[in-house]
């Protein structure tokens, strides 16, 4: 198929949608599929073998966009439906995959050029947007409404979670659902050498990601004052943030009297995870809000690492006790789990070695690919007149195209914004 991806994202940055649309579309053209991918600016040039990046006009103020909803990515995703028309028109576009925002787009798209599409669906908006803005329930409701709308006009949705499937089911009950969760980004682990800045001679708890007040941070911090009160000897190793966040953070450690305990390292490149993962003794995920699991708990998985992460949907969507220890998400519980898992190596290994066998098995890169081509050929394909692969045409991958508006590249960092 001829495929054209809208993803309302710098591209590429080193953050949960980006890195994850990098992964579709790279799964998508090794299957065969020439794929046309429209983004906004920012961010680094990918060559993709079968891949042509786009990018709307760059105007200045629409670079740097960050996630969640801004007035400037609105902007940008209104200068994104005349860009997409385009490449519709000069193209023979068998389908679009609308990540995020741009299904309505899409929505539009097919009304006039006939061209089907697929949700491709990272978080709720309607939710996200309540919790962020605290919006009145009829608002919300408005908001689902769009959302079910957009979904009802697909002909099928990715999701990177069971909660947003069941959101999407909701919305459409005989939509074709597909869920695709992330895939690990710890390739690179063991390798290479130690980083400077992560050598301690004590067991080290780590968590890895933005400080956003939904990731929990706040209560990792709390349970591990406690636990460190009753007797407990580690070091609280935190990777990622927000300048803003990280001084929040240093002054919260300094009022519960444990600062020479925690290291708040700052942003650190996403292609060293592992590197900084290898280091962890514990690798932490207290996540107190959302529905969409962390992209950070595939990598932490995958790490050989146990994992200690909060008993809410957004885990346990994945999660159970046989491959982490989860906790309840109070201070107390906290500290219980670090004790827990400083105290017992053979509790350690275990749940390490129990996580890596669920991820090879369900979680991996192969796993993906095969759960993509699996949907494309059996639900997708079929909807739009081609029962099997490559049989509408013959196929040959096209170079990439460069790219006219490109961005200078900005230091990727750890955030997981997904």
């Amino acid at each position: 198929m001829d495929v054209l991806i809208l993803a309302p994202q710098p591209f590429f940055i080193e953050r949960g949608t980006p890195i994850a649309v990098r992964n579709l579309a790279t799964a998508l053209a090794k299957q065969g599929h020439h794929i046309d991918l429209l983004v906004f600016p920012g961010g680094k040039q990918l060559d993709i073998n079968g891949v042509d990046v786009h990018r709307i006009p760059h105007l200045g103020f629409l670079s740097d966009i960050g996630p969640g909803f801004s007035i400037r990515k609105l902007i940008a995703d209104i200068v994104m439906l005349p860009k997409a028309a385009t490449l519709i028109r000069r193209g023979r576009h068998d389908l679009v995959i609308a990540v995020e925002e741009s299904a309505y787009i899409a929505l539009v798209l097919r009304r006039f050029f006939g061209v089907p599409y697929i949700c491709d669906i990272d978080s709720s908006i309607p939710e996200q947007l309540g919790d962020k803005f605290n919006l009145p329930s009829w608002l919300v409701r408005l908001f689902e409404r769009a959302e079910g709308r957009a979904a009802r006009g697909a002909i099928g949705a990715i999701t990177c979670c069971r909660a947003l499937a069941d959101i999407t089911r909701a919305h459409a009950p005989d939509l074709p659902i597909q869920t695709l969760e992330d895939i690990p980004l710890t390739d690179d682990a063991p390798s290479l050498p130690v980083p400077e800045d992560c050598q301690f001679d004590v067991p080290v708890i780590m968590y890895v990601g933005n400080l956003e007040a939904y990731q929990g941070v706040d209560l990792l911090l709390d349970g591990f004052a406690a636990a460190v009160a009753k007797g407990a000897i580690a070091q609280l190793v935190i990777i990622g943030g927000a300048p803003a966040h990280i001084s929040a953070l240093r002054e919260r450690a300094q009022k519960l009297g444990i600062t020479a305990q925690v290291s708040i390292l700052g942003p650190r490149p996403v292609a060293q995870i592992g590197r900084y993962l290898a280091q962890a003794t514990i690798v932490a995920s207290p996540r107190t809000k959302g529905r969409n699991t962390p992209m950070k708990v595939y990598s932490y998985l995958d790490s050989g690492r146990p994992l200690l992460a909060t008993r809410l949907p957004t885990h346990t969507q994945v999660l159970d006790d046989d491959i982490a220890m989860l906790v309840d998400p109070d201070a107390a519980s906290m500290a219980r789990g670090i004790t827990a898992l400083i105290d017992d190596p053979s509790l350690r290994s275990r749940l390490a070695n129990a996580a890596q066998i669920r991820v090879q098995s369900e979680f991996s890169r192969p796993a993906f690919e095969r759960k993509l081509s699996r949907f494309m050929t059996e639900k997708i394909m079929p909807q739009i007149g081609m029962a099997q692969p490559n049989t509408r045409r013959n196929f040959e991958p096209r170079p990439a195209t460069p790219d006219l508006h490109r961005d200078t590249w900005e230091k990727p960092s750890i955030e997981n914004n997904k």
